[in-house]
């Protein structure tokens, strides 16, 4: 066995999102940099399993079900497609996505080093090849672990079994079931049971909890229930597994409750463990919780300082935008001692249901909570132009602002195109006093008809509620 040692500036370890927005702040800083690579191909979950694939598959559902919504332009033909057949859509995506970020590394002289990461001391990095007796040996004065997350997996359930799923694995399954149990209601088990709800799939989803996605606004949490359940999605909440058994035809899923529930596939979706396993962090004392989630500071840095850990493998918000960021944050510190726009609240959420979801800032709940004055305006789209002409009329921008100031404390919305919608707000609450105000979507002519002009009606919505 040869062992190869190669001295670099800095390592990254995994390319999703947050390595590379680390790999490319550090060669742009000057830095020698080396990305070291589970997977056969760049990307990281985010571009072969996660974000992309899934939101490519929804897109394609969408179309499908925008055509079938127009009847009277098909002869009243509806079309249906199988999973095998949109899951081609979102194999090419992935192509090109993987083509573009390989291009990346080559431009920036990065090399990609292929195999397993672990840790052997504070300073190197061991890369492991399978089927491969060679390995490389990295050196570097910096260390950033970017190595993701993978679905949880229960050791109860058996994932082996051809019917059961997690939200990597679904992506191979070669059929399209009648049914489905999709067990594990966030973000994943939502934008999940959308998709396959829209395949015409008979879909229960399981919520561990009393409401869906407790984190986002009330209101806007009533809206994604009603129209899951009006789409036809059984939406069950306060339920627990207790087993799930596999069998030849399908999969049954017993509950605490005393239920059971049978399908042709079970997608578990409840949660995700970091990837740390085989990194070797406990011996050089960087602790992970018992989901594999690394601790850090505020600046991306381990109980080692020169070590960083960003992304997923971070825990919340797992989201790849703030990924991306945290990565070059983390590379900006460590070219400098410090980060010069540091990540605060300021960061979107995107969930791509149908109709999808996006919000920025505080919730009704939440300001309640802390005793802070404030007004609603809503602009509900099946008022607006834009909307009734493109037959997209589910959905609503809610603002909260601030009653004294008129600041702009959180933006919510739900149906299409949301996590679009959402940025213009975000603009304006990026500004500094007295610019971030509610005063400016009023005050602003926006082109007619549009679908941002949904900020100029909920803008006057709130303000006449001050009167």
């Amino acid at each position: 066995m040869a062992l190869i040692s190669q001295t670099f500036d800095a390592v990254v370890i995994g390319s999703g999102p947050a390595g590379e927005g680390a790999a490319m702040q550090l060669t742009k800083g000057g830095r020698k940099v080396a990305m070291v690579e589970a997977f056969r191909e760049v990307g990281g979950g985010c571009t072969h399993w996660g974000t992309i694939p899934s939101k490519a598959l929804r897109h394609t559902v969408s179309q499908i079900s925008d055509f079938n919504q127009s009847m009277y332009l098909n002869g009243g033909k509806a079309v249906r497609a199988d999973y095998p057949l949109i899951r081609k859509q979102a194999e090419s995506v992935i192509s090109r996505q993987v083509k573009m970020r390989e291009g990346f590394y080559v431009r920036n002289d990065v090399p990609i080093f292929q195999g397993t990461a672990t840790l052997t001391d504070a300073h190197t990095v061991e890369v492991s090849v399978p089927q491969d007796s060679d390995k490389v040996q990295l050196s570097a004065a910096n260390i950033v672990i970017a190595t993701g997350s993978r679905p949880y997996r229960p050791a109860d359930i058996d994932f082996k079994h051809p019917r059961i799923f997690d939200a990597d694995t679904i992506l191979a399954m070669d059929f399209t079931p009648r049914t489905m149990i999709v067990y594990g209601a966030g973000v994943i088990g939502c934008e999940y049971a959308s998709i396959f709800r829209g395949l015409g799939v008979k879909v229960n989803l399981i919520d561990t909890r009393s409401r869906l996605l407790e984190f986002l606004d009330d209101e806007i949490v009533d809206a994604l229930t009603y129209h899951l359940r009006d789409q036809g999605v059984v939406v069950r909440h306060n339920e627990t597994y207790v087993k799930a058994r596999g069998e030849a035809a399908g999969v049954t899923v017993d509950m605490a409750s005393g239920k059971s529930i049978t399908a042709d596939v079970l997608l578990f979706t409840n949660g995700r463990s970091g990837n740390t396993d085989c990194l070797g962090l406990d011996a050089l004392g960087i602790g992970v919780n018992h989901r594999g989630q690394i601790a850090i500071n505020e600046n991306f840095q381990t109980a080692l300082p020169h070590i960083y850990a960003v992304g997923d493998v971070i825990g919340p918000p797992a989201l790849a935008s703030a990924a991306y960021d945290q990565g070059r944050c983390a590379a900006q510190h460590a070219l400098g001692g410090k980060i010069g726009h540091p990540l605060g609240h300021m960061i979107p959420t995107g969930i791509y249901t149908s109709p999808e979801i996006s919000s920025l800032g505080r919730t009704e709940q939440e300001l309640t909570a802390a005793k802070i004055p404030y007004e609603v305006g809503h602009a509900f789209f099946k008022d607006l132009a834009r909307a009734q002409i493109a037959g997209r009329a589910v959905g609503m921008l809610k603002l909260l602002f601030h009653r004294d100031t008129l600041e702009l404390l959180g933006i919510h919305c739900f149906g299409p195109q949301a996590a679009e919608i959402v940025h213009i707000g975000q603009a304006i609450m990026a500004q500094p006093e007295p610019n971030n105000t509610v005063r400016y979507f009023a005050e602003t002519t926006f082109n007619y008809p549009t679908m941002a002009e949904a900020y100029r009606v909920a803008a006057l919505n709130g303000l006449n509620r001050l009167r």
